[in-house]
């Protein structure tokens, strides 16, 4: 704000000065008063710049009391400055150095050339205020035009300006942003005014970007700062799901799927799965628990970040692990040989193994394996077995992998029990050659192994040996299936005491035999080596883990 001061005796001549109000004034820097004068005209003769003279008074218009400066007398009391305006010229801008506290007070301006022009201007004075640090910057933000808020690619500019003191050097501004980020820059530097411009990104969101402005003094430097926080707005980035606590789990264990973006505004997440090349839609939120995990679960997990700038998905795979499970269609068939198969499933993917009466079986002359891959987690297993098999036979698959075992005991097909067993009993209860002895109560037993003849019916043999021997003819099954063995056996019964006595092959490829006891009376106890024979009229009783079937003869 200015002042003119009038000469109250002179009316279209007149005298006047032009000063600031107020003026801050850093200490330990220098203080500028700004100031231009005006005289009467008849005066202008003496304005010389020889005879000039120009003198503050502090805090009061009495010259010798109040004096602090003489451009042309400089007294050890007065202050260190200079008139840097021309006084002749009418500017009196004055600057006073190493400002102190001493400086705070009201400043009126004399001008004197010689003994004819001598005025103070009393109307019109300035306040010098001195302060400990200088003020702050201000800085501003501009974005395009049409725009309330940063978006991402989006031209931005922000703007430092700042109140000019009094410095040697001048003052300066700076930039700088926390955290410090690579930024296009075009910055200028003019009457304390410093732009920053830059294109916005998501790198931008939340920075603070700061302008300093310095002042190098003497004894330290002095500083002041303005901040602004740009928020830029932005789709969705770094879209990301986390798994806890892993994403291989146990199964029956608990996991939780945890979705994370970067975006601003924040976005609302959307979880869906793959399901049969199809992706099912779960439910919202930024997790997704599963309390109690089965092989289910086991899948793609999307996760979708989404806000009204654009979206963004994420991916991660549930691996649910569980101990092998083998299938119940697991079973045998056999035809000429013994075919076995055996599935299972299990995460880690599983092991097949093969067990024959409590021994693993590899591939052999007797034996052929081979594996299908059925799935990531599944395996099949299918065993040939060319060799003979007896009753005590037992074959099991075996599988296992990281986390645990599973074993299933296959059935292994039976042979025809009911016909070699009827078998016997027709050829004991027709057979015309049978005879009886009673001398001492018991009869001789024979077994007895011949070579088949080519030819020759079983009920066709001629019994050999002693001839009063009773002997029945029976062919063997097992026996047949070995071309190189006799596959006819003579047996002979015993009747005493109706205790049946095992009749028994004496080669061992042998495994089938009968026992019957006690025809004459019209019933016949058999008992066989090979399981169950199921008849209608057969009464059928344990005894020992061997099997007793009543027959009619």
């Amino acid at each position: 704000m200015w002042f003119m001061y009038l000469h109250p005796n002179l009316r279209q001549r007149y005298f006047s000065v032009s000063l600031p109000q107020k003026i801050e004034a850093l200490r330990g820097s220098c203080v500028i008063i700004k100031c231009t004068f005006e005289i009467d005209k008849q005066y202008d003769q003496y304005l010389t710049e020889r005879a000039t003279t120009g003198l503050w008074l502090k805090d009061g218009t009495e010259e010798d009391p109040h004096q602090v400066f003489n451009s042309r007398d400089h007294k050890p009391d007065h202050f260190n400055g200079k008139i840097t305006g021309k006084l002749h010229k009418k500017n009196c801008t004055t600057v006073f150095y190493d400002v102190s506290s001493n400086h705070n007070g009201k400043y009126y301006f004399r001008i004197t050339s010689g003994k004819d022009l001598k005025y103070t201007y009393r109307q019109s004075f300035s306040t010098i205020d001195v302060i400990e640090s200088p003020p702050k910057p201000r800085v501003q933000l501009y974005v395009a035009q049409d725009q309330e808020e940063v978006l991402e690619g989006s031209s931005v500019s922000l703007r430092c300006s700042a109140e000019t003191l009094c410095s040697s050097p001048p003052a300066t501004l700076t930039w700088s942003s926390t955290p410090r980020i690579p930024l296009s820059e075009s910055s200028r530097l003019q009457e304390l005014i410093s732009d920053l411009n830059f294109t916005a990104t998501h790198r931008e969101h939340g920075v603070t970007f700061t302008c300093t402005i310095t002042y190098q003094l003497q004894d330290k430097n002095k500083t002041a700062q303005d901040s602004i926080t740009v928020h830029v707005q932005y789709s969705p980035k770094n879209t990301a799901v986390s798994v806890a606590p892993s994403s291989s789990v146990l199964e029956g264990s608990s996991v939780t799927l945890i979705c994370s973006s970067d975006a601003n505004p924040a976005v609302n997440y959307t979880w869906s799965r793959e399901s049969e090349g199809q992706l099912e839609q779960l439910q919202t939120g930024d997790t997704l628990t599963f309390n109690r995990t089965d092989p289910t679960h086991r899948s793609w997990y999307h996760c979708t970040a989404q806000n009204q700038h654009g979206a963004q998905n994420s991916s991660v795979k549930l691996d649910i692990q569980y101990a092998p499970k083998i299938s119940s269609s697991s079973s045998c068939s056999r035809t000429d040989v013994t075919v076995c198969f055996c599935e299972a499933d299990g995460n880690p993917s599983p092991e097949l193994e093969w067990h024959l009466s409590g021994r693993p079986v590899t591939n052999s002359s007797n034996t052929f394996i081979s594996e299908e891959r059925l799935s990531s987690t599944g395996l099949r297993s299918s065993i040939t077995l060319h060799q003979s098999l007896t009753h005590t036979s037992t074959l099991q698959c075996v599988s296992n992998n990281t986390r645990g075992t599973a074993r299933k005991l296959l059935q292994l097909p039976a042979f025809d029990e009911l016909a070699v067993v009827a078998l016997a009993v027709v050829l004991l209860c027709a057979v015309t050659y049978t005879r009886v002895r009673k001398d001492d109560g018991k009869l001789p037993q024979t077994t007895q192994e011949v070579p088949e003849r080519s030819g020759q019916n079983a009920d066709e043999v001629a019994p050999q040996g002693n001839q009063d021997d009773p002997v029945y003819v029976m062919k063997s099954s097992a026996g047949a299936a070995t071309a190189n063995q006799a596959s006819i056996i003579y047996s002979s019964i015993d009747f005493t005491n109706a205790k049946p006595r095992e009749v028994r092959s004496v080669s061992s490829y042998h495994a089938i035999y009968a026992v019957v006891q006690d025809c004459s009376g019209g019933l016949s106890k058999t008992k066989s080596s090979i399981g169950e024979s199921k008849q209608s009229e057969e009464e059928l009783f344990e005894d020992s883990s061997q099997l007793y079937a009543k027959v009619k003869c």
